[in-house]
């Protein structure tokens, strides 16, 4: 493909490169601004014992200063690799760039193809010039060392800071990006954080130098809508600053419309579709784009439907409507758990003798009931408890205080043996797919060992499925002797969902099950979990910061707030009719998928979540829900200078 065909040839730039013209020039308008990044028929394979896969093939695009490229597309279509060679880190991952240049513009204005530059000059680059915001914070932070560390080593290296100053400034950039008390949080190790939190302390760590290109692979994956607003807007402020080119890497199609310049859409390592993202939006032409589109969640769009509803999917190939398999589950039957006034408590001060003065009162006499069949989500801001209280009623955490109640036998008094019998009725679907699986084992095994030790089938059914399991989660069977280094994120989510679903259980805790997929499977996935649902009875506690998917899969939504429910009931009376403050501002900092209507960059009044540390014996007030309007229960108190309803 020559560089002024395919499908960049009407992206309104010039055909020839200008990366070679003076830096001292000065353009009148963006479109002739002198690109940040070049990238000109950029093709990487990968090798394997089952021969060569090509992930990326003949890519070309350019941003310029200011500007945001969103590159959107599957799972696996070749998103990351292209993020990853920008970086020539994709060789540490067995990949190869066997053709085409990547040019960087420094800000002396040197041009570097970074194809080209040697070890010593790349790692030069790397932090100061072009810096990265990777999709798994986990696996991208060092478990051993603070994250104020972390953040520090990066502006020593680059910015010449000392200790002290180091330090001071990490503790201030931890701010920037919303986390609270940060003082604290700058001296934990990665595992005392929650997803969301990590995910904050990798974006402090991108921006520490204020690259010239940030690359942000799913940076806002992990977070909650009103840390993300927050997250973008320090991200626009920046562009705008210091001219920042940022190349923005999501399946978020909400974000997209709100950040957006221009939208490259990629599958199997091709882009299908480019343009402005306005156009994209309104009229897109590839077939592709037309089903990424139709799989999009906009919050609202259900405020008439009582009940969850399955999304009506376009085939990316043809562009034909997928009709859902019906259009109205069945409304939920009897209890089949509650949750009766927990408390769950981690201590993160002690003194002299190990007792602890301070604690993260993670769960405060928290309580609700799931029936058969119906879906609760609980949803709020990262470190509210949401994840705290899925583990708790799985009986992963021990609990401080109250009963769980899985028909009518208490899973806290309950023996370790007859908990492993009674876990193959309770499954849980973690955040982080890579740390859930076994890095040692094929994920084929993965899925098949629940079926192993609860001794479910022979061992020919017990791999057909595992098959039929990779299926209907969207994957390949023949993929089952892959390990999971060899998957994307959103397919090893996927994974995680099947290996859930192997015992065939009655109540599963998806923990932000679907925040690592992209659009169209993330629908696929929820119309799946809905389906299964239907014919199995399936009941879930759906914990999730995706109002959009909120809305889709709910009967009833609980609203969590510092380890407190603040408001619960139907999910239309919820969405619709929010009572409690802190709930109006979950919602008002929900993304809309359309780029005229941009509202996140405006929310950036939106108050600070208070530390959740307390001092033992300093016991907050916990007032009862009270019911304003049938089955619709809002807390009254007062929550970060907000009286409650």
């Amino acid at each position: 493909m020559s560089p002024g065909s395919g499908p960049l040839a009407n992206n309104n730039y010039p055909k020839k490169t200008k990366m070679m013209e003076r830096a001292d020039s000065k353009p009148q308008t963006a479109e002739e601004a002198l690109p940040v990044l070049e990238v000109e028929n950029l093709c990487v394979q990968f090798k394997s014992d089952s021969g060569v896969t090509t992930a990326v093939v003949d890519e070309s695009f350019v941003i310029r200063p200011g500007e945001t490229l969103a590159l959107v597309g599957e799972s696996g279509s070749g998103k990351s690799v292209t993020s990853l060679s920008v970086m020539r880190l994709v060789e540490h991952g067995g990949g190869r760039i066997v053709r085409g240049s990547i040019k960087l513009r420094c800000r002396d204005g040197r041009v570097v193809d970074l194809t080209k530059a040697n070890r010593t000059e790349l790692q030069k680059l790397r932090g100061s010039e072009v810096a990265m915001i990777f999709q798994e914070p986990m696996t991208s932070l060092n478990p051993v060392f603070t994250v104020g560390a972390q953040i520090a080593e990066s502006l020593t290296l680059h910015r010449g800071m000392n200790e002290q100053e180091a330090a001071a400034e990490a503790v201030r950039l931890l701010k920037l990006v919303r986390i609270p008390d940060a003082e604290r949080v700058a001296l934990r190790f990665p595992h005392q954080l929650s997803g969301g939190m990590r995910q904050r302390v990798m974006i402090a760590i991108a921006l520490a130098c204020k690259p010239q290109l940030l690359i942000a692979d799913e940076p806002t994956t992990a977070l909650d809508v009103t840390v993300q607003a927050q997250i973008l807007a320090l991200i626009a402020k920046l562009q705008k600053d210091i001219g920042m080119a940022v190349l923005f890497i999501t399946h978020d199609m909400g974000v997209v419309a709100q950040i957006a310049d221009r939208v490259a859409v990629m599958r199997y390592g091709e882009i299908v579709e480019h343009g402005d993202a306005k156009t994209i939006f309104a009229h897109p032409t590839h077939p592709y784009t037309q089903a990424l589109l139709s799989a999009v969640p906009r919050l609202g769009a259900l405020k008439d439907v009582p009940h969850p509803c399955f999304f009506r999917l376009i085939d990316p190939d043809n562009g034909q409507v997928i009709e859902p398999p019906s259009d109205k589950l069945p409304a939920p039957g009897d209890t089949v758990l509650e949750v009766n006034d927990i408390v769950k408590t981690f201590p993160v001060r002690t003194d002299f003798w190990g007792n602890p003065t301070h604690v993260v009162r993670a769960c405060d006499h928290v309580s609700f009931r799931l029936r058969k069949g119906e879906t609760l989500s609980i949803v709020g801001e990262s470190g509210c408890g949401k994840s705290t209280t899925g583990r708790a009623v799985l009986r992963l955490l021990d609990v401080d205080s109250g009963d769980i109640i899985y028909r009518d036998r208490s899973l806290v008094n309950m023996t370790r043996r007859d908990l492993q019998v009674q876990r193959r009725h309770l499954q849980m679907i973690f955040q982080d797919p890579y740390a859930s699986l076994d890095p040692r084992q094929t994920v084929g095994y993965s899925i098949a060992e629940p079926l192993m030790i609860h001794n479910i089938c022979s061992k020919k059914e017990m791999w057909d499925r595992v098959a039929m399991l990779l299926k209907r989660v969207g994957l390949s069977p023949d993929m089952a002797n892959r390990y999971p280094h060899e998957f994307s994120g959103g397919q090893r989510q996927r994974i995680c969902i099947a290996r859930a679903l192997s015992l065939k259980p009655e109540v599963i805790i998806a923990d932000e099950c679907v925040a690592a997929l992209d659009v169209s499977i993330r629908a696929q996935v929820v119309n799946l979990m809905m389906e299964l649902q239907e014919e199995m009875g399936l009941s879930y506690i759906f914990i999730s910061h995706d109002m959009g998917v909120v809305e889709r899969i709910s009967h009833r939504v609980a609203v969590m707030y510092l380890g407190q429910i603040v408001e619960m009931g139907p999910r239309q009376k919820v969405l619709t009719n929010p009572l409690h403050p802190y709930t109006q501002k979950l919602l008002s900092a929900v993304p809309i998928a359309d780029p005229n209507e941009r509202n996140l960059l405006k929310l950036l009044n939106l108050s600070d979540l208070p530390s959740p540390v307390r001092k033992v014996g300093d016991d907050p007030v916990i007032d009862p829900l009270v019911e304003v309007e049938p089955e619709h229960f809002v807390a009254k108190h007062e929550v970060g200078g907000m009286a409650g309803a």
